[in-house]
């Protein structure tokens, strides 16, 4: 999912609205994350979106990887506790920003509220986010029926 959104923060109008956009990437983390566990970032498909996305579309994307940085807490301190996973190996991408995971979350929807949008905007924002949803569902279902890995 996050290769699918990566050209989301180069967009010029989502950079004009969320200044600290490229401090909220998270691909190279999570690059990081999958080396240490001995994998690599998926090749194969063209990404889901690209950098000339509109922005209410960008921005209902955006929402739905922001969003997922709540779970992300959730999903760090299991890896802690079951996998010995940390913010320095395995579990980069899923520590939470050093504001607190809520605060970076306030100031992401903060963003969203103040951004000048008519109502047929707004009703993109929420289909953008129904297409990120539907991508990342379509990228569980590929794996829960992808071959099993072997484990060495």
């Amino acid at each position: 999912f996050h290769r699918d959104i990566d050209a989301l923060y180069s967009h010029h109008g989502l950079l004009a609205l969320i200044p600290d956009l490229a401090e909220r990437r998270r691909l190279a983390r999570i690059a990081l994350d999958l080396q240490d566990l001995g994998s690599g970032i998926p090749t194969g498909s063209t990404p889901a979106v690209d950098a000339n996305i509109a922005l209410p579309d960008a921005l209902g994307w955006l929402y739905v990887a922001e969003g997922s940085n709540l779970g992300g807490a959730v999903l760090f301190k299991l890896a802690r506790d079951r996998l010995q996973l940390h913010a320095d190996f395995g579990a980069r991408h899923l520590a939470a920003h050093a504001d607190g995971a809520a605060r970076h979350w306030r100031s992401f929807t903060a963003a969203l509220d103040a951004a000048p949008l008519a109502a047929t905007q707004e009703a993109s924002v929420v289909e953008g986010a129904r297409a990120a949803f539907q991508a990342v569902r379509s990228h569980v279902e590929t794996e829960l029926h992808a071959d099993p890995v072997a484990v060495t």
